[in-house]
């Protein structure tokens, strides 16, 4: 996940958070004077630079902020560049012939894990997760582990997480978390929640990404739970190299500090330099772009949007955009709101930046929300790019290492931010990796069977290409808008065992039909948009995982409980793949969530 959230106090001496006339002169008498021609700064650029930023990493204040923010747009404008021939990416992983007991480096070695995890804001939960099943667990983060998100190197900063009590229970469930805990880290509560498109219509639910949680308060629980454990977290250390011998891979710190583990995890986010090494150079298939803020000053504060759209599609810059908003009430206090805006993006050179988002943020925000920035205090700004791959999840491409959580590729390609799929696979995952490492599988081809192919995960693609604008598809401006009123108009009709597996990134095969069946039963005339929206290839492509996903149904349903009792007399590895096979069934059909009429009601 890739998410800068900068914790804002307003100068002093600025109006509402930041200067509406920053370049104010008193001139005494007239004077010629010889100015050098400077660049206009923008609105977003005024409005960081204006306001103090305290306890940022690297520096301090607004205009580091906003140097971030340029830097995250540089970032942003190579990965959509043009240019073929870029700088190769670091080699960090070496396959090394031989045993690392007979090496020369075996007597530097600091200390031995069963596992390593780098990346500890979401690796602490599986970090924990193994430490319950008796591992020797090492965490290795670069900074100082709390709960905020990273942008490469530049900055971090803390956020609150939205998340549904469910998938916090799914947490409860693996044993990473109590009951307790989450109350203690949940700061606020918001229903009901809406789904809105342009003036088509509104859905409301409840209990759906209606938990504002602490990120801080509780990582600070499981980092408590996973050191009481006898975890061992290294803060302060980056990853120089690894390399995987045949018995054991070490990790070499940047501080000089070399550990060695049976297995390790690669939980350091969408710009891993294991990811980057792996996939090379090339570009992701998709792009969600996230900006936002945290806001003080609204008044009526007590629901929230899961997703509303309240224009069509509209130009930006040299490109076109569908925005699309989520917004909830914000723990730190009652008149605080966060709002998020983000759109779908074809990485092309043409795409949109951050800070022209943002640019159009400041003008639709207090529209969308009904209030004028001048009656705002603004608390946090909020921006982050989310590539997304077809080929996700990723295999292991190492004997020894396994990405995990977004290096994985293993949320959904129309979410932003994978916590909600780290609970959904959490137990799975964490079993799996007890199980391979108690049997010596740590080839490459076992650790692959533990992010397998998923149908119902590539056949979210599809949603994503329509929601994406594209200036070339011939659609009317509203098409999106429509399209997706109508579909999500045709799920309240179907019901909430259709709608909710939806709202929380599951798609199933028996809801997928219903939903689709019914839009061209109510709506046909909308089809030959969706074939110049998507196109024909990638319609026939989702059509392979659409059919796979009805398979992946049918063999969890019927031939799952046929094979299951036989498995406890198969050898180890063949029970080990033979258990993979039927959790990849399981999860890639979507079955793994039980609708539960509780979770309307339970707060």
């Amino acid at each position: 996940m890739v998410v800068i959230q900068v914790q804002l106090q307003p100068h002093p001496s600025k109006f509402n958070g930041y200067s509406k006339h920053p370049f104010v002169y008193n001139i005494q008498k007239p004077k010629k004077l010889f100015l050098q021609p400077k660049a206009m700064s923008s609105r977003t650029q005024r409005i960081m630079e204006s306001i103090s930023v305290g306890g940022e990493v690297g520096g301090a204040g607004g205009a580091y902020s906003y140097e971030a923010l340029k830097r995250l747009d540089n970032l942003w404008s190579s990965i959509c560049s043009a240019q073929t021939v870029v700088q190769e990416p670091r080699q960090v992983v070496t396959n090394t012939p031989g045993l690392f007991s007979q090496s020369d480096m075996a007597n530097k070695e600091v200390d031995k894990f069963d596992v390593l995890v780098c990346g500890g804001t979401l690796g602490i939960f599986v970090a924990t997760a193994l430490s319950l099943k008796g591992l020797r667990v090492g965490v290795v983060e670069r900074n100082l582990l709390k709960g905020v998100y990273v942008v490469t190197s530049y900055v971090r900063r803390e956020q609150e997480w939205n998340i549904s009590r469910k998938e916090l229970l799914e947490l409860v469930e693996v044993g990473v978390l109590t009951e307790d805990d989450i109350k203690q880290a949940t700061t606020s509560v918001f229903n009901p929640n809406r789904c809105g498109f342009e003036s088509k219509g509104e859905i409301w639910v409840s209990n759906i990404l209606n938990l504002g949680v602490s990120p801080a308060k509780l990582i600070d629980i499981v980092r408590e739970r996973f050191t009481s454990l006898g975890g061992v977290i290294f803060e302060g250390c980056s990853v120089s190299s690894i390399n995987v011998y045949q018995d054991i891979a070490v990790l070499q710190l940047m501080e000089g500090k070399i550990l060695s583990a049976c297995l390790i995890i690669d939980a350091m986010g969408n710009f891993s330099p294991v990811l980057k090494q792996i996939r090379g150079n090339r570009k992701p298939d998709g792009v969600c772009l996230v900006v936002g803020s945290c806001c003080r000053g609204f008044k009526e504060n007590f629901k929230s949007d899961v997703i509303f759209s309240s224009a069509e599609v509209k130009p930006v810059g040299n490109s076109e955009a569908q925005y699309f908003w989520e917004a909830f009430p914000a723990g730190s206090g009652p008149l605080d709101r966060t709002t998020y805006m983000f759109t779908y993006v074809d990485p092309q050179p043409n795409s949109p930046k951050l800070e022209e988002l943002l640019e159009d943020y400041w003008d639709l925000m207090p529209k969308y929300q009904e209030v004028s920035l001048d009656d705002l205090e603004i608390l946090r700004v909020i921006y982050g790019i989310f590539p997304t791959f077809r080929d996700s999840p990723l295999p292991a491409a190492f004997n020894r290492i396994l990405q995990f959580g977004d290096a994985s590729g293993i949320q959904s390609p129309v979410s932003f931010g994978g916590f909600g799929s780290l609970t959904r696979h959490l137990g799975r995952i964490s079993n799996g990796i007890h199980e391979a490492i108690s049997g010596n599988l740590l080839d490459a081809d076992n650790l692959s069977l533990l992010n397998p192919y998923m149908p119902n995960l590539s056949a979210s693609w599809l949603f994503q290409r329509a929601m994406s604008a594209r200036k070339q598809a011939g659609v009317p401006p509203d098409f999106i808008n429509d399209l997706l009123y109508a579909n999500f108009q045709s799920m309240q009709r179907l019901g909430d065992p259709v709608l909710r597996p939806f709202l929380q990134d599951v798609i199933q095969f028996g809801p997928l039909v219903k939903t689709l069946g019914l839009v061209m039963l109510t709506k046909p005339q909308i089809l030959p948009s969706i074939f110049k929206q998507v196109g024909f290839p990638v319609l026939i492509d989702w059509l392979g995982h659409f059919s796979l996903l009805g398979s992946y149904t049918f063999l969890s349903i019927y031939i799952d409980p046929l094979i299951r009792p036989l498995i406890d007399t198969f050898s180890t590895e063949e029970k080990y793949k033979w258990k993979r096979q039927l959790e990849a069934w399981k999860y890639g059909a979507g079955l793994d969530y039980k609708f539960n009429h509780d979770d309307i009601t339970k707060r």
